[in-house]
């Protein structure tokens, strides 16, 4: 495992009292092991005042116990009281179950027919004729984290697998990078969040840069948390923005970062909005971030900051957290974002295969050697065991009561269960390593295989079909 000691000149700028990281590998851990300890961060103490934060969604399962005396009206209050709360739940339940019920109806056949079909719902298909999409060995756009067939994977099946949904005549629409291009032209698409979010940024990147043979004509920019890749031809721009954690946070540097310590500025989000602002489509994704490495992790939220000396650090769970960053996100959408003319979408959660025994394996090899799907299921499939659809329904709700009465739509790429099945998709031990791995490392794939990200081409490149879809066949 790879260590480098930095510090962290990010978390100053923002606020934050100077600590030292550790590099996170892939934000994976063993069942049932400790992640390393924190002891430089916990040096950072909280300042005087601080207390602890209990959320609606923290307190929603507890019920206050009101001391009053016993009698007919105790007894009609504790009634009262009863009905609310269920009907609470009972609203808290449909709105989670709605939220999973994201993607909109699309009629069979491009339009033309009467049946409806849903492109989340379907079958892996092996097809070694029209897959894969692009020769990632050709993309010169490729990340070597995810490029696995470079470095050493031998098996390809993984690249031709065609996403087939269910319904006669429903199938995802033929991906044209010249079309994609042509509805870019003259516009800006970012994708903003995390290291899954980039590796589908990398996938549309391959998939539309094959259709412009003059190098002279794309081009590739770093700067800093931006990475831009523009078609000069069409004045069409796709950038992929590091935002792990959407608002401000002490992870913002996309390469000195730990996942499994974090620390989000609940009331910052203009830094990262900012870049984003003039966006004409935006693809958010952040759930990798909120996922927990072991049982008992926690997270901290900042309010004030240490130059006004007003800084409070609230310790919560990780999906209040979670609820936090989305409701500064929705409320920062409803007051800046022209619903004329920017598009916005929010990515479904990306698996981990991280536990073999979840599909008959063993869990010491994680995802290595796998080589097809796992069998579909009728009558739900797979479900991924990493996968929390509350945080996804959570998302959902706060889109829905926030922005849909102000006319803005936020359009889900319900990608999470054709991922699901994906458990042969991952780099594995084949990808670039900061420090290449000894024998003895690949000999455990338990500590070093990556069963988070996904090998290109591969499953993101369906993420992508699904945008080019909504993109090329949906209007606002």
């Amino acid at each position: 495992m790879h260590i480098t000691m930095c510090r962290s000149s990010v978390a100053s700028s923002i606020g934050f009292a100077p600590v030292y990281y550790r590099l996170d590998r892939y934000g994976e851990h063993k069942r049932g092991e400790p992640i390393s300890t924190m002891a430089p961060e916990e040096r950072m103490k909280q300042t005087e005042g601080s207390h602890k934060v209990v959320t609606a969604a923290a307190a929603g399962g507890k019920m206050a116990v009101l001391h009053s005396p016993v009698g007919v009206r105790s007894i009609v209050t504790s009634l009262v009281a009863f009905f609310i709360l269920a009907s609470s739940v009972v609203f808290l339940l449909l709105d989670r179950e709605a939220g999973l019920q994201e993607e909109p109806a699309i009629r069979a056949g491009g339009g033309g027919g009467d049946e409806e079909c849903s492109w989340s719902r379907g079958r892996w298909v092996y097809d070694n004729v029209s897959r894969p999409l692009y020769d990632g060995l050709k993309c010169a756009f490729i990340f070597p984290e995810v490029a696995c067939d470079k470095y050493g994977r031998k098996d390809v099946m993984y690249q031709h697998w065609r996403w087939q949904p269910h319904g006669h005549g429903c199938d995802l629409p033929r991906f044209d990078a010249m079309k994609l291009l042509e509805e870019l032209r003259n516009k800006r698409l970012v994708f903003v969040g995390d290291s899954v979010n980039r590796n589908q940024w990398v996938s549309l990147v391959c998939m539309v840069e094959a259709s412009i043979p003059d190098d002279r004509l794309k081009m590739r920019i770093f700067n800093g948390s931006l990475i831009s890749f523009k078609a000069l031809e069409y004045n069409a721009t796709i950038d992929f923005y590091w935002s792990p954690l959407l608002v401000e946070s002490n992870s913002d540097n996309p390469i000195i970062h730990r996942v499994e310590y974090r620390i989000i500025r609940a009331d910052r989000i203009e830094k990262h909005a900012s870049v984003w602002r003039d966006a004409d489509v935006i693809v958010f994704n952040s759930y990798l971030w909120w996922r927990k490495q072991k049982d008992d992790m926690r997270m901290k939220v900042m309010y004030g900051s240490f130059e006004d000396g007003d800084a409070k650090l609230d310790e919560m769970e990780m999906a209040d957290g979670f609820e936090i960053a989305i409701k500064k996100l929705t409320e920062w959408l409803a007051k800046n974002i022209d619903k004329n003319k920017t598009r916005i979408f929010f990515a479904g959660s990306s698996p981990t295969h991280s536990w073999a025994s979840n599909w008959g394996g063993q869990d010491k090899n994680k995802c290595l050697n796998e080589t097809e799907p796992i069998s579909y299921r009728p009558g739900g499939g797979y479900k991924a065991a990493t996968t929390d659809y509350s945080l996804m329904a959570m998302a959902r709700s706060y889109f829905r009561r926030t922005l849909e009465p102000r006319g803005i739509r936020v359009q889900i790429l319900n990608i999470t269960e054709l991922s699901d099945y994906r458990k042969d998709g991952h780099p594995t031990v084949f990808r670039r390593q900061f420090v290449p791995l000894t024998k003895e490392q690949i000999a455990d794939p338990a500590s070093y295989a990556d069963c988070t990200h996904w090998c290109l081409p591969g499953v993101p490149d369906v993420w992508n079909e699904f945008l080019y879809g909504y993109l090329t066949q949906q209007s606002k």
